[in-house]
């Protein structure tokens, strides 16, 4: 056996000095020392790998998400945009400096030797993802950028105010006098420890990637570049500076079985989309958010899946165009995965799935708080890129919030001070500790462990339970981390990953914990608060260590934006301090446990092996292995403690025992949140193997008038799937106060083809729920039109869009295909895509001359919905010669359904 690598004395550390101390060598680190010796600073620039194959930037990038090209978009559409995407919780400020300053930065590049594609005009060639502004550009060489940017690092000018240290890694932030001071970490091929003082520190390590485990299990095998292991953010909460939105987590669409992306942005904007396994276009959200994979999940786990993007439709130009950027560009081994199925665009659609949870401010909102100059809260400590928190900022924000820390630290010369001796031994404590037990548990063992727990109990739907399960067993593997065994400096690098891995796993279940509400989507979405909460939470979660070393939290009201968002309105007011967060008590000794722990209390530390547990808990655990009947359940099921109902609850629904549907019903009904949300579960998973039984049904009914809405909705949910209801019951829940119910309830009466009780929900005060009745009143059974006489004049463009599309099935006599033809002209693009499906259905006489003017509408969306309904005319001599002219639409969609007139 190798001999193991000796213990440096902490007095032989190797101390270097700079101005200013850029820590990871990616896109923001490169852009800030750039900037920052372009200012006459002093720049060190530590990589723990090699600058030159640094950063997820040398994987390839296929080109810029959120390009605000002048005269293309508009900062201010874009800031709006972001604010949507982030469900309100933004700070304006920092999104608008990317939005304004992102096309100076294309054009340094630029200078820099980066190509974008370009039109023949030589205007940049901006495409469209999203439907309120065009925004990516696409880059053909992408691949090359880090090239180009190591080689302005490697420039003269730049040799001699940057110093570069490959291969050292650090791993703590030094402070003294409350400020940044430098820096403590190693050398990750010779051990060796170095000590960095510094006038100010930049941090730009990146998302932490590696915190769930990817569904291959595979350590290595994330969606992000597997080196971002949570580095800056375990080192900014140890150095005191504020986190936040650590509860908003990074889940994106990847193929399957490629931990790489699906490449929306490079594939939507030639024609391609996402379908499930009918060819339907199931997305409804116009973004890459936790909203979009809130519903990409859900067809997910559906009978519609599995999902594809589709790109088989494209012609061949466009695929080859593709092709080119995805398996040169983005990822190279993309093709030769592809090649090994046997798979072609042209032929077969690309199966896709989601990824491990991650934190990243830069593709979703998890990350460093920053201000508007890449200032953290602690002075002269910046950060910049996907680790700090301006959100979906992707490369160019990346590149400008480097750009902005790198001008406003140069400012500040080295720290000639005593540095802090504590803080540098706890750092030579952490680095070393691997080898003074050589044969301790290896760290890829330690880590899966670790990312497990993370998949079991932090990944979205989130619920208290497991999120206090999760804290527990992180606060457990500090003990485990500590004892990890190392005998070669890769092996220590890797060691101090993983204590990066679980700082970064406890934020992300505390924080989860402390936002008691559901927001984001798919990313913060909590099955025991399932509401979004705007009154109580259009807040920052921001988190910190206090000066005893515990994790506290303060919710800090959104600030006044500068471009107003209709949806939400901020309403100022201080900074509420949230302290600690309580667990939720599972699986703990004796009733009183949770009515005895003050508020703002942490939940007790887990029992010593062999202290007493509860037996009666004991007891239904080892019961429910041996899938016990319901009468061996019932004591249990009225126990009073809310815990022992809960695991019985969930015993019942895992093991189905006959005559376990009108009890889990009966549960609905229970005074305790816990077991009301476990039964509600429980039934909703068991709603196709349940027996349509009467009792169910009385149950179910009964469950109706529970004052918690999630109750309500999942009453609603199982009667119409089980068949159990009727039009009285759904009708009498087009009452209800909570909006979700009442679409429910519109769910319901679709399912009975109760039309005329449906037409009495067109006057509902919410949107949600007449755009549900709209689409209702074209899915029963025998749909008619004039019912939605009174949406097709409705004040909302979304609720008239449905109308509108509704018409298409319902039929679309000389009475309404007047509205429908004046509504091609609505200024929501939304309606005129409705009015253009209305007319599917009308006389061609009159449908197809307006079609036809609607091939000209400025919105690619319209254009396809015209183009559709001319298919449907398609006898017609007038549709044909339309869609012959549509085929050379600039859109790949429109050319591509225009194309189907002659198939």
């Amino acid at each position: 056996m190798d001999t193991p690598l000796t213990v440096p004395a902490l007095a032989d550390a190797t101390e270097l000095a700079c101005d200013v101390l850029v820590v990871g060598g990616g896109t923001a680190g490169t852009m800030a020392a750039l900037t920052a010796a372009g200012r006459g600073a002093n720049v060190l620039l530590l990589e723990k790998a090699h600058v030159r194959h640094s950063g997820a930037l040398a994987m390839g990038m296929d080109g810029v998400n959120n390009a605000v090209v002048p005269g293309r978009a508009e900062p201010d559409d874009y800031v709006a945009e972001i604010t949507r995407a982030n469900d309100g919780v933004v700070d304006q400020s920092t999104v608008r400096q990317t939005a304004t300053r992102g096309f100076d930065m294309v054009k340094r590049l630029e200078s820099y030797g980066v190509k974008f594609e370009k039109d023949e005009h030589g205007e940049y060639a901006v495409r469209q993802v999203h439907r309120s502004g065009s925004y990516v550009l696409p880059m053909p060489e992408g691949k090359d950028v880090k090239k180009v940017l190591y080689r302005q690092l490697r420039r003269r000018e730049m040799r001699e105010k940057i110093r570069i240290e490959n291969r050292v890694m650090p791993v703590r932030v030094l402070t003294a006098g409350g400020r940044a001071v430098g820096a403590a970490g190693f050398n990750t091929r010779t051990g060796e420890f170095v000590v960095v003082r510094a006038g100010a520190v930049i941090l730009a390590t990146g998302p932490c990637g590696r915190l769930g485990l990817p569904a291959s299990g595979y350590l290595y095998g994330t969606y992000e570049n597997p080196t971002n292991a949570g580095d800056g953010y375990a080192m900014a909460y140890h150095a005191g500076a504020a986190l936040t939105g650590i509860e908003c987590f990074q889940i994106n669409p990847l193929i399957k079985d490629y931990n790489g992306p699906a490449c929306a942005y490079v594939a939507n904007p030639f024609g391609g989309y996402q379908v499930n396994r009918h060819g339907e276009r199931f997305v409804e959200s116009d973004y890459w958010s936790g909203r979009m994979m809130a519903e990409f999940s859900a067809e997910l786990a559906s009978d519609r899946a599995p999902v594809y993007l589709k790109l088989s439709h494209l012609p061949e130009e466009t695929i080859g165009a593709v092709e080119s950027i995805l398996h040169t560009t983005e990822r190279p081994t993309r093709g030769t995965f592809h090649a090994g199925r046997g798979h072609d665009y042209r032929t077969h659609d690309i199966e896709m799935h989601i990824s491990e949870i991650g934190l990243c401010g830069g593709h979703s909102a998890s990350g460093v708080r920053v201000d508007a100059h890449a200032r953290t809260t602690v002075p002269r400590l910046y950060a910049a890129g996907d680790l700090a928190c301006v959100p979906h900022n992707y490369m160019i924000g990346a590149f400008v919030f480097g750009d902005l820390a790198g001008a406003d630290a140069a400012q500040f010369p080295c720290y000639e001070g005593k540095l802090p001796q504590d803080q540098i031994a706890a750092a030579h404590e952490l680095v070393y500790r691997p080898l003074r037990n050589p044969d301790g548990p290896p760290q890829p063992q330690v880590e899966y462990k670790l990312r497990r727990f993370v998949n079991d109990y932090v990944a979205p739907p989130k619920s208290g339970a497991k999120l206090s399960l999760a804290v527990e067993a992180f606060e457990r593997m500090t003990g485990e981390i500590g004892g990890m065994g190392a005998r070669t400096p890769h092996e220590l690098m890797r060691c101090a990953e993983v204590s990066f891995i679980r700082d970064c796993a406890e934020m992300a279940a505390r924080a989860s914990l402390a936002r008691t509400e559901s927001r984001w989507g798919l990313y913060h979405e909590r099955l025991d608060h399932p509401e979004q909460d705007d009154a109580g939470w259009l807040h920052h979660l921001d988190l910190r260590k206090s000066p005893s070393g515990t994790m506290e939290f303060a919710a800090r009201p959104v600030e006044p934006y500068v471009v107003p968002v209709p949806e939400f309105t901020p309403a100022g007011g201080p900074e509420r301090p949230l302290g600690q967060v309580a667990l939720i008590p599972v699986a703990t000794a004796g009733p009183g446990a949770a009515a005895a722990r003050p508020a703002g209390a942490a939940a007790p530390a887990p029992a010593a092996p062999g202290a007493a547990s509860d037996p009666a808990l004991l007891r239904l655990l080892t019961l429910a292995e041996e899938s016990p009947d319901l009468d061996a359940l019932r004591p249990y099921l009225a126990d009073p403690d809310p815990a022992i109902r809960t695991a019985a609850v969930t015993a019942l629904g895992e093991t189905v025992p006959s005559g376990a549907g009108p009890v889990l019903a009966a549960r609905l009904r229970d005074n305790a949140p816990q077991v009301r949300s476990a039964a509600a579960a429980a039934l909703r998973e068991l709603v196709e193997v349940l027996p349509a039984e009467a009792e169910l049904g009385a149950a179910l009914r009964a469950a109706l008038d529970v004052p918690d809405p999630a109750v309500r909705t999942a009453a609603l949910e199982v009667l119409r799937a089980l068949r159990l209801g009727g039009a009285p019951v759904y009708a009498a829940a087009l009452a209800d106060a909570d909006i979700e119910v009442r679409i429910h309830a519109v769910r319901g009466l679709v399912s009975v083809d109760a039309t005329g009780e449906l037409a009495s929900a067109a006057f509902d005060a919410a949107r949600e729920v007449r755009v549900a009745v709209a689409r209702g009143l074209a899915a029963v059974r025998t749909p008619v039109p004039a019912p939605l006489r009174p949406l097709l004049a409705d004040p909302d463009p979304l609720v008239k869009a449905a109308a509108f599309a509704a018409l298409a099935v319902t039929g679309c006599p000389p009475a309404y295909t007047g509205p429908a033809t004046s509504a091609l002209t609505d200024p929501a693009w939304q309606v005129r895509t409705g009015a253009a499906a209305a007319l599917r259905a009308a006389d061609p006489a009159e449908a197809v001359p307006a079609l036809a003017g609607a091939l000209a509408d400025a919105n690619a969306d319209v254009r396809k919905a015209a183009v559709q309904a001319l298919l449907a005319h398609r006898a017609h001599p007038e549709a044909r010669d339309a869609l012959a002219t549509a085929t050379g639409d600039s859109d790949a969609d429109v050319r591509a359904y225009a194309a189907r007139a002659t198939s």
